[in-house]
């Protein structure tokens, strides 16, 4: 098989820095365990020659559905004790881009972000709008009590306790990205966002361009970290302009990104796929959980502080 015709897929459930006193949920095993699941998710979808897209829905799917991550079940909890979830899903191949955020009853907020992606002629929907649109096409629904897991509850406590403001979380956002057999680029981002955070605050996860992008011969981006950061600085996009106008190679252009950000006292990381299928994992923060796939070799994954700052594997194109 040509090197042209394969797959590369990246799976990350967030970046940050430790807060004192906290820990993420889980051992360490067991987030890499799920990390991994997710990660052989996407690569079947990937395997079974789907497109991009589907290969990071199915993957951040399987990061909602574990509580051990801050999206969908296991959500961190806004200021008031609910959980408030953003996502948002990107086709490289089409340019099409479909978010929702501040939405508090879906199981799988990505499916919902994919179904807008497919199926409305806007980008990103909202709240009550957002849940109709998914009541609409079938996605399945959960009591809000049903996200919260006793983790966050007792997190939402001590950070109050602390007087803490919106906590920047140290196990965060969801998100992946792919190439397929057929080079079409693809990126997914999930999150439940900041614990106590302000009552309908949208995060970058849910915006094309700031914490998810995918254009078809550059790269795919999905990010992690202070999101209202992300947002001012267009992170996920600004990559892309660092590759296609600067000539960065992907790793180079990614940190390059999460420098501006660390510059402003935020915090994060970012997974990102280019279109010949290499693969950059860079974080400018005290930790970052990833893994990822290239067809034909083993999984690669990092966990906690250990290892590299900056990871890429693969040639680009």
């Amino acid at each position: 098989m040509n090197a042209s015709d394969t797959y590369a897929l990246a799976v990350h459930a967030g970046a940050g820095n430790d807060i004192p006193g906290e820990a993420p949920p889980g051992t360490e095993d067991e987030r890499r365990s799920a990390l991994l699941a997710a990660l052989r998710e996407g690569e079947a979808i990937l395997q079974a020659g789907r497109t991009a897209v589907d290969a990071v829905v199915h993957a951040v799917v399987a990061l909602e559905d574990c509580p051990l991550f801050n999206a969908g079940k296991g959500s961190v909890l806004a200021a008031d004790g609910t959980v408030e979830m953003d996502a948002s899903v990107m086709d490289g191949a089409t340019g099409r881009a479909g978010g929702v955020s501040t939405v508090t009853t879906l199981r799988n907020p990505v499916l919902a972000a994919q179904a807008i992606l497919r199926h409305s002629p806007h980008a990103i929907l909202c709240g009550p709008g957002a849940e109709t649109f998914a009541a609409a096409h079938g996605l399945a629904r959960e009591d809000n009590a049903w996200f919260r897991t006793p983790h966050r509850i007792d997190q939402l406590r001590r950070a109050k306790e602390r007087g803490a403001g919106q906590e920047r979380e140290s196990t965060g956002t969801v998100g992946a990205v792919a190439r397929d057999r057929l080079g079409n680029l693809a990126a997914a981002t999930s999150t439940g966002g900041m614990t106590n955070k302000a009552l309908g605050r949208v995060s970058d996860s849910s915006i094309p361009g700031a914490g998810v992008w995918a254009r078809n011969g550059i790269v795919a981006v999905s990010c992690t970290g202070t999101g209202d950061d992300f947002i001012r600085n267009a992170t996920a996009y600004e990559i892309e302009a660092l590759v296609a106008h600067r000539g960065r190679g992907l790793a180079e252009a990614c940190n390059e990104a999460l420098q501006r950000i660390a510059a402003q006292a935020g915090n994060g990381g970012v997974i990102a796929v280019d279109a010949g299928g290499a693969i950059a994992a860079v974080r400018a923060a005290d930790h970052m959980a990833w893994a990822s796939v290239r067809e034909g070799e083993d999984p690669a994954s990092g966990l906690g502080s250990a290892g590299p700052v900056r990871y890429e594997t693969g040639a680009g194109a």
